[in-house]
């Protein structure tokens, strides 16, 4: 299990785990990111990620993708 901070660009992954306090798992469940969810890293810009997840795009910083284990 690692940070989604350290996958692959362009592989799909589940995610395995979601840390953080209760708000933090709240905002990234609001965006998509579940325990299950495939998502894969799109692209990286300036610190942070372009992540596809539930056919949708969304940027996520490295912080908070530090938070999601793959």
């Amino acid at each position: 299990m690692m940070p989604l901070v350290y996958a692959e660009k362009d592989k799909p992954l589940s995610i395995r785990k979601i840390g953080g306090n209760p708000e933090t798992k709240k905002h990234l469940a609001d965006l998509g990111f579940t325990v299950g969810s495939e998502v894969c890293v799109v692209n990286r810009l300036g610190g942070n990620l372009i992540v596809k997840v539930k056919e949708s795009r969304v940027a996520v910083s490295n912080e908070l993708a530090g938070k999601i284990m793959i």
